[in-house]
Order: C-alpha cells, then structure tokens, then sequence
C-alpha cells in the first residue's frame, strides 16, 4: 500500500496494509511491491529507495538487508528495479502466459502494452485465504487473548464508568498496553437503547438510566483480526426480568449453534436454527404471537429482531473473503436482508475444517424498525404485538459473538471473553473491590 497524505493536508493517512499483498508476503510495511514468476517459483519483494528527506523525519524505511533477515522471500530488490524487471518478463514471456492482477488499478505502470487477466486470480486467492495455516490460527489466537484481557477489564471497571465514551477508552487501552495498536473494526459501545444500533460507534453517551452495554470489540494481531461481543449489565446482576429473559435467549442461540458446528455442516441451517430459537423465545414471552417457525420466518417478523446474518469468516479481515457466501442473507437495496426460501438451502457452501467464523446471534429491539413496521403494515405485522415489545425497548438489543475454528473433529472456541455466569462474577468482584 503505497503511503498517501489525507486531502488538503500535509498529514499522511494512517497506513493499512492491503490485505493480499500481505497474504502473499508477510510484510506489513508501506510503499512495498511485489512480483511472483509462477513456473520459476520466484516471489520477489521490492522495497521502496532511499528517500534522505524521509529517513530526517519518518526514520528510514525498509532496507533490503532487513527485508531479507525478516521475510520469507526469494529476492529483495529497491522499487526503482520493478518496471524493467515487468518488461524484461514480459519480452519473454508475456506472450505465452498473461500477468495476473486482483484489479484493473493495479497494472503495472510500464511503457509497453501488457496482456493481462484480472479475473482469476482474485477468487483463487479467496478460495485460499478461507483456510487457516497453524501460523493464521496462532494470529487469530494473540489476537482474541488480548481482546478477552480488554472485556475483562471493562467488566471489572465498568462499575466506575459513566459515560460510553470511558468504555471506548478502557478496551483500546487494554490492546495498546498488551502490543495490539490497531483495532480489527471500529468499537462499539452501545448502552441502552443504542444497543439495538448494529454498527452503533458514537460511543459518547451517558450510562446512566440505560440497563444493558453492548461492546463489540476486538483487537487486531499482526494484520490478523479478532470479532468478539459481549452484552452485560451496568450492575452486580441483571437490572430487569426483560433483560435477563433476552440476555437468556440469545444465549441459547449462541450455545445451540455452536454446539453443532463441524464440517460439512451448512452453515445457513445454524442461521435457520437460531432464527427458530429466537421465535420461540419471543413466543414465550408474548412478543410474537402464535404461529409455525416457518410463517414467522418467511413473514419476516423475526427478522425485525434478529436483522443480520449469524456470522462470517474472519483472518486478515474482520468479514474476511470466501470464494462464496455462507450466510443466509442475500442484498435488498444494498443491505443485507435473510432469506429462508427452500430453494435456497442447497445454494450455500459447507463448513471445512480450518475454516474460521463468528457465531453472533442478537435480538434487538429497534424502537425505527418497530415503528416502520407497524406503521407501513407489512406482513410481518400480523405476528408481532407490538405493545409487549414496546416494553423491552429500553434494553435496546443482547449480541453475543465467539470465534470458531472448524476443525476434523468439531469445533474449537478461540475466544476466551467472559460471558454469561462467569461475566456477572467478574462485575459483582469489581464492584465488591
């Protein structure tokens, strides 16, 4: 990723490394390239020239000695070699096999026309990035135990907190101190009813009044990423019956769901399993009235619940790629909407074992999504009574989301994040101390 200044500014954006070339190469540096010949099996790192005026104020950047003592590369060369070396490839090969780009952004910048193919290669690599190596698991690992050390101490601290905002600060503070320095996603910290907010990142309100935080948080390690929620009280125990009959439904998802992981297991029919979890929870305390799982699903009245997808593969990225889809969600107007049509069961792929992916069941009540429903009459309407929903709109919304490693044998948890019983524990122990 080469280093770019934000617009109108001398100050330089903070710098990401792009996710593939990282994949490839290991290398977490700006400003670097990189070329690999497929029938030599030579992958070649190009590191940027020496820039004086940029040693004087930056420090110096990646040299090659330390390239080579640091990367598992075949050669190391200054970025000023890269176009004659594309061209002298080119002149003896390029006739015979294309140069494969991800996107049409990325052509070599050179004098001469290239025959190039920026449609393969980006799906194969996909298709490989799905599969952890022992070396992503350990990442992933580093990566989910600071993030438990980060919940943790909010939840030991979170009796002396009065405002989101000091629960942003504590987690981040937490990864800094512990080596992690970047984020794999923005924090949220949504008390209240701006728990029922998915991707709420404000995180500048007062706690005071409110009876549930939701903090979905999680460190990145070295480019490798981590996605954990956890939904607690503000007290020793739980503030209402309301919070603690949805705390305890979502949590039934969550343990149902992830009891059943292994491969060759689909996982849009965990999405199905925790829909119907969800729907009779709800049943049960009187938000959704009387008919089958399926109605309720099809009508679309859970979904104004539990609106999102049960998970995702996570590695370099957070919502990390996959030759195709797991989830049970397709797009409506650019968002996310499920689908639980027959037709569609066999469409998506199975779980592998090295596959890693959230499980992140959530039942909110969103006071818009609500509103909208009622007022627009959708089918859904005639499932939902919306006077004893009303009732818990002061929770906002419970997620709760694990790392899983698919493995031969089932599962694996890769998050170590306190939650349920052991969580409350942790809270009562702060507030005690």
């Amino acid at each position: 990723m080469p280093t770019i200044d934000l617009a109108d500014s001398d100050q330089q954006r903070l710098f990401r490394q792009r996710r593939y070339f990282y994949y490839l190469s290991g290398v977490d540096e700006p400003d670097c390239y990189l070329t690999y010949d497929i029938k030599e099996d030579l992958l070649v790192l190009y590191v940027p020239d020496f820039d004086l005026h940029r040693a004087i104020w930056m420090g110096p950047t990646l040299t090659k000695d330390e390239a080579r003592q640091r990367f598992d590369v075949d050669k190391v060369r200054w970025y000023a070699a890269l176009k004659s070396d594309v061209l002298v490839w080119a002149h003896q090969n390029n006739n015979a096999a294309p140069i494969y780009i991800l996107h049409t952004s990325q052509q070599p910048e050179v004098s001469r026309k290239l025959s190039l193919d920026d449609e393969l290669l980006l799906p194969a690599m996909d298709a490989a990035r799905v599969i952890k190596d022992d070396y992503e698991l350990r990442m992933i690992r580093q990566a989910n135990k600071v993030s438990a050390l980060a919940h943790q101490t909010v939840l030991e601290n979170i009796h002396k907190m009065t405002n989101e905002a000091e629960i942003h600060g504590s987690f981040l503070g937490t990864c800094v101190s512990h080596g992690a320095k970047n984020q794999a996603y923005e924090i949220i910290a949504g008390s209240g009813p701006n728990a029922a907010t998915l991707h709420y990142v404000k995180n500048d309100e007062p706690l005071e009044g409110r009876q549930l935080v939701c903090l979905d948080a999680g460190a990145e390690w070295e480019c490798y990423a981590s996605d954990v929620t956890r939904t607690f009280p503000l007290a020793a125990d739980w503030p209402s019956s309301h919070a603690r009959d949805i705390y305890h439904i979502v949590e039934e998802m969550q343990e149902q769901c992830i009891s059943r992981i292994k491969p060759g297991l689909r996982f849009r029919d965990l999405q199905v399993l925790a829909t119907d979890i969800a729907i009779k929870g709800l049943q049960q305390l009187g938000v959704l009235k009387e008919g089958t799982c399926e109605e309720i699903r099809v009508s679309g009245a859970a979904a104004i619940f539990f609106p999102h997808g049960l998970g995702h593969h996570v590695g370099l990225e957070v919502h990390d790629v996959s030759e195709k889809p797991i989830t049970a969600f397709g797009q409506s107007k650019g968002r996310p909407t499920p689908d639980f049509t027959p037709a569609m069961s066999q469409s998506f792929p199975v779980l592998e074992e090295g596959m890693v992916v959230t499980i992140e069941p959530g039942i909110y009540f969103s006071r818009i999504a609500l509103a909208t429903a009622q007022a627009q009459k959708l089918p859904s309407t005639q499932f939902i009574n919306f006077e004893e929903a009303k009732k818990y709109l002061p929770i906002g919304g419970v997620r709760i989301e694990d790392d899983i490693l698919v493995t031969s044998a089932g599962y694996e948890n890769l998050t170590t994040a306190p939650k349920g019983e052991k969580m409350l524990e942790i809270i009562r122990r702060g507030i005690d101390n």
